[in-house]
């Protein structure tokens, strides 16, 4: 008799709690914003309706609907981020594609704050809470494996230090019977399946031929079993594997990143243009005029301080700072060091807060660098270190940025030493391999946090 499975109600459960957090959100908006629970105005129930229609529209798009009961922590606020993001842009493109100024900003803001907080509380309480149903046997999905080896049993010792997961391994097949482990041979497992509500399984590629994987393949999707395929990647690592299709020939990609995706690329361009612009509006509009005209009563020279450094494919750009030192000519060849006598006094503020990278809000803004990247180094610079760094020009996959994991982390200021450099760099290849736009958001608070702290390295 097939077990019954609610997990097939999910998707309208989970998009029926949903809208109810956006519902309330707007509601508790048009209190704080206009001191009254319901509409201020006729033209916001339209206003309302068109928030529901396109989360609806979101909902179903980015994969919401369907809870991937792999996914880590992380990934599930990312993926909720990135649906908050797309949604976002889409309420204000609307809002000023049909010139609908009558609606405050203010209420929007103030209902997608609170919407966004709760629907990260409520997913994340239910991601807790099945979690937990899973460790105390529920929930649970039994597993077959076919084909016995290192590989397999690795897979099973996986599930059984993450029972969360809600895996349970019923048993080996194989064409060799080497160990008790194996219940039977692999035409054993047909009529295993069928007999024991096999939910998921699992192929090792090495120990089955090629007639095994298509007859299991049209096995399982004639049985409603769920099937995947796994191999021995040990030697090229296993983060960053992808499947690529070229006509009918699938090919895996063992070097994608996340930012190889179209879809996040937008989404992080579409971040790093709102965040640059509310920078340069509201901060750097008097700030640049004031600290240009300290410099300028200080010492002779430019305001800005311009230096060529690799972007993105390693692509040179001319990246902006305050300018710190009085004019010399060995700006773009040594670093600052230890009471450097180039540094001017409002330099050295400048360089102890990180005020003289702002500037470089406007390279975001240009598209030359992101908000959060590896941070660009001086091409002198790169050229010293790519010989004897391993994959060090890896870094220069993606956009370089004004913070990065490497500085949120206290690798600031003059890289002295070979382990300072070693040490960034490894950061910066792990944040290009784990990029999520979570990642960038606790970067920047991190970085936050970083500057009201003492940091010696700094000067």
């Amino acid at each position: 008799m097939p077990r019954r499975r609610f997990s097939k109600f999910f998707p309208v459960v989970f998009l029926l709690i949903d809208l109810s957090m956006l519902n309330i959100g707007f509601v508790i908006s048009n209190f704080l914003r206009f001191d009254s629970l319901w509409f201020s105005s006729s033209n916001y129930p339209l206003l309302l309706a068109f928030l529901n229609l396109s989360w609806t529209v979101v909902y179903f798009s980015s994969g919401l609907h369907n809870p991937d009961r792999e996914a880590t922590l992380l990934q599930q606020i990312n993926k909720i981020l990135t649906a908050l993001v797309i949604n976002i842009g889409i309420v204000f493109t609307f809002w000023a594609a049909t010139k609908s100024y009558y609606y405050s900003r203010e209420h929007i803001f103030y209902a997608y704050l609170i919407f966004s907080a709760l629907l990260i509380g409520w997913r994340l309480s239910f991601d807790h809470f099945i979690k937990y149903y899973r460790t105390k046997g529920y929930n649970i999905r039994q597993v077959a494996i076919v084909g016995y080896g290192r590989i397999a049993k690795g897979l099973e010792k996986h599930f059984q230090e993450n029972p969360q997961l809600g895996y349970k391994v019923v048993g080996f097949f194989d064409h060799m019977h080497k160990s008790d482990d194996v219940i039977g041979s692999v035409e054993d497992f047909y009529a295993y399946a069928r007999e024991n509500g096999v939910d998921v399984v699992f192929c090792c590629l090495p120990k089955l031929y090629h007639e095994d994987i298509k007859e299991l393949v049209d096995f399982s999707e004639n049985n409603l079993i769920k099937i995947k395929l796994l191999s021995d990647f040990s030697a090229v690592g296993t983060r960053n594997l992808s499947v690529q299709q070229y006509g009918s020939i699938p090919v895996i990609n063992v070097s994608s990143i996340p930012l190889d995706s179209s879809l996040n690329r937008s989404i992080k361009r579409f971040f790093d243009v709102v965040f640059s612009s509310v920078v340069i509006l509201f901060l750097l509009s008097w700030l640049l005029p004031l600290i240009g005209l300290f410099i300028k009563l200080e010492s002779p020279g430019p305001i800005f301080f311009r230096q060529a450094r690799h972007g993105k494919n390693n692509r040179s750009f001319s990246c902006f700072k305050f300018r710190t030192m009085v004019i010399n000519h060995d700006a773009d060849s040594k670093q600052a060091v230890k009471n450097d006598p180039r540094v001017t006094a409002l330099g050295k503020f400048l360089r102890k807060t990180s005020i003289d990278e702002l500037p470089q809000f406007l390279n975001v803004f240009l598209g030359d660098m992101s908000v959060v990247g590896p941070r660009p180094h001086p091409i002198k610079l790169n050229e010293k270190y790519s010989p004897r760094i391993d994959r060090f020009y890896q870094r220069h996959a993606v956009k370089p940025g004004i913070t990065g994991l490497a500085q949120a982390k206290g690798y600031r200021g003059e890289t002295s030493q070979f382990r300072d450099m070693y040490g960034r760099v490894k950061l910066d290849r792990f944040y290009i391999k784990n990029w999520t736009l979570s990642l960038d958001l606790k970067i920047i608070f991190l970085t936050l946090f970083s500057l009201v702290k003492n940091n010696d390295n700094a000067y």
